[in-house]
């Protein structure tokens, strides 16, 4: 079974995706969500880092908080 699969099959029975806005919320979270997990990164610890410091983060290294790229690791 492709790992992807999942998510699938939960994106489209989700009960938050009756318009377009809560579908494309959905589609957003589980991206970040699989995004997280595929990168050792714990993805609750990591919307609480990013919320926490993004309002006073440089625009020009925005790209650095993208979870493939940030230093906060399960272990």
């Amino acid at each position: 079974m492709h790992p992807w699969l999942g998510i699938v099959l939960r994106y489209s029975k989700n009960e938050f995706s009756h318009s377009l806005g809560g579908e494309r919320t959905t589609a957003l979270m589980y991206t970040l969500t699989g995004s997280c997990k595929l990168n050792g990164v714990e993805p609750e610890a990591y919307l609480r880092h990013v919320l926490a410091i993004i309002a006073e983060y440089p625009i020009n290294k925005i790209k650095d908080l993208l979870p493939w790229d940030l230093t906060l690791r399960t272990e």
